[in-house]
């Protein structure tokens, strides 16, 4: 008897152990999924109340309790059917996610919610991580450096993407047109030229972009931002590009010339854009109404009038217009600005129009 008691206290021990061993797994696997769906979470806890019951009996000797079933209920948790992970759908883009938290931080995407502020210079972030990364700046954290330039990076991850400036290393490569980039976002914000994904969304028009960038470039238009500023001249401007061109005008660059008129212009697309007023040429043409135009710029505003579309709105009375200049014109309504002005009486007009009618006034030609 004695020694049936030391067989069943040293089966004892092994049983305890593999639960034990068995709970420090599923608590290490909570701890890689932190996200894990509200369903998962009670089948684990109602399966670990299960086999903490059938553990008790054993240790009361209440029910008989042996390895084979102890290999049963191991066996049945291993084989259990995995649950579906992607249960939560952004309404947005379609895109799935496997916790709720994880389809509320993608959210911020498209709501350009950013909860996580610097304290030292207000920088704001969607994430609390990106957040932690960005405060290595603050505090000179930059551990790793690259031992060709001696560039430093807050992250591992940056340096090692840096080092494919230098080895010229593309291991991303499209698999619809085969081109290939040395970073896998380049190559995520690249796949959406071939699916058509517009993810950055306007709040205020409800535009929809590719690119951040090009929502951040979008929305001065409604605020009026023009960070770019002519050191030379003050004239600012929404984007850079905007900027570097204008710049060729004080460097004198303009070094494409007109045959026909003699103009000059700084780049080939100016003048070509120009030429166009010479031959009457008018290549983009709308395949709604057929209507035609000059300029592809032309065509792509001409199109918000088919597609409903009316990106730009005033502040004091919320009237929508296809054309930002519309919106320029239509807030002379508001602030009463007058900016055409007769050169012989001085009356002021809100329109060019109404101008050129004025002067047919001291011309004698009325009509």
């Amino acid at each position: 008897m004695k020694m049936a008691f030391i067989k069943v206290e040293s089966e004892d021990m092994k049983i305890e152990e593999a639960f034990r061993v068995k709970q420090e797994d599923t608590e290490e696997q909570t701890d890689l999924m932190p996200f894990k769906e509200e369903s998962q979470e009670l089948n684990d806890a109602k399966e670990e109340k299960y086999l903490d019951e059938k553990h008790y009996d054993f240790m009361t000797e209440e029910k008989s309790f042996n390895c084979s079933q102890t290999k049963k209920v191991s066996k049945r948790k291993r084989t259990r059917k995995p649950v579906n992970r992607s249960n939560f759908t952004c309404q947005q883009c379609g895109k799935s996610f496997a916790g709720k938290a994880n389809l509320e931080v993608h959210t911020r995407i498209h709501t350009g919610e950013k909860p996580f502020t610097c304290e030292q210079c207000g920088k704001r972030f969607t994430e609390k991580g990106n957040l932690k990364i960005h405060m290595r700046i603050h505090t000179g954290e930059s551990s790793f450096a690259c031992q060709q330039c001696g560039k430093s990076f807050n992250q591992k991850g940056t340096l090692k993407s840096h080092m494919r400036i230098h080895t010229g290393e593309n291991p991303f490569t499209c698999q619809q047109c085969g081109k290939s980039f040395n970073q896998k976002g380049i190559l995520k914000s690249h796949m959406r030229f071939h699916t058509g994904e517009r993810p950055y969304a306007c709040l205020q028009c409800g535009n929809s972009f590719k690119h951040k960038v090009t929502l951040n470039t979008h929305m001065r238009t409604h605020t009026g931002e023009k960070p770019f500023v002519c050191g030379q001249c003050g004239k600012s401007f929404r984007c850079k590009v905007n900027l570097d061109c204008h710049m060729r005008v004080h460097l004198k660059e303009n070094s494409f010339i007109c045959h026909q008129c003699g103009m000059s212009f700084p780049d080939s697309n100016n003048l070509k854009n120009h030429v166009i007023t010479h031959t009457g040429e008018k290549p983009f043409m709308c395949h709604h109404c057929g209507k035609s135009f000059p300029h592809k710029g032309s065509l792509k505003i001409h199109m918000r009038i088919h597609n409903e579309e009316s990106p730009f709105s005033c502040q004091q009375c919320g009237k929508f217009f296809t054309v930002h200049g519309n919106l320029k014109v239509h807030m002379r309504l508001h602030t009463g600005e007058r900016p055409y002005t007769c050169l012989e009486c001085k009356m002021s007009f809100r329109y060019k129009r109404d101008l050129k009618h004025h002067l047919q006034t001291h011309s004698g030609n009325k009509s």
